[in-house]
């Protein structure tokens, strides 16, 4: 049975297989996540933060992800290369930061104007 994933701020939802990564369904739901290793919990780019089911619509951590999460994890952090849907859950991306950058840029030279 599939689970319903949404993907905030972007507000996109799929629907995805228990067993399969956030990172798998957000790049099925064209949603961006940075990462540089592949999916292997090395870079901890893809940290994303759960609002909503984070005890139900994750499994949870395997070792290797809550080593590299610390303390984060009690924020509601997970990496969405190893956090693995088991129902519905809601997570937040967090913005790029080169896309945060020219969004400031963008913002300070309307105000400028």
């Amino acid at each position: 049975m599939a689970a319903k994933v949404t993907f905030l701020p972007d507000n996109k939802t799929i629907e995805a297989r228990p067993g399969t990564t956030l990172l798998d369904a957000a790049r099925r739901a064209r949603v961006h996540i940075r990462t540089r290793c592949g999916g292997k919990a090395a870079c901890l780019m893809c940290k994303v933060r759960v609002t909503e089911n984070a005890g139900t619509g994750l499994a949870e951590p395997n070792r290797n992800e809550a080593l590299k999460l610390g303390g984060l994890q009690q924020d509601g952090y997970r990496l969405a290369c190893q956090a693995k849907i088991t129902g519905p859950v809601t997570v937040l991306v967090p913005e790029d930061p080169l896309k945060s950058a020219i969004r400031k840029q963008l913002e300070k030279q309307e105000e400028e104007w």
